[in-house]
């Protein structure tokens, strides 16, 4: 196994982690009004930070938690972000 093996399956064992602390524990207590905001939490602990804008949700969490281990959501939705390609009309 190579160290790029190593790395792919700690990235994958921590999106499982997260996922599951969000599906768990967080989901359940979001309310309607937090539909579309992204919900920072700590895969060690299960604490959770929830803001409109992720560097605040994510800032928050680090500094009660220095040093957590976040997955970032957003609530309500399949993605964290979305790439949009912007096409230009009159280009080759």
């Amino acid at each position: 196994m190579t160290a790029t093996d190593d790395s792919s399956d700690r990235l994958a064992d921590e999106a499982r982690r997260g996922q599951e602390t969000f599906d768990r524990h967080v989901k359940p207590k979001l309310r309607p009004e937090d539909d579309g905001k992204f919900v920072a939490v700590d895969i060690q602990s299960g604490s959770y930070e929830i803001d409109s804008d992720d560097y605040q949700a994510t800032g928050r969490l680090m500094k009660r938690i220095p040093g957590a281990r976040i997955w970032l959501l957003r609530a309500g939705q399949p993605t964290t972000y979305r790439i949009v390609r912007l096409g230009i009309e009159g280009t080759a």
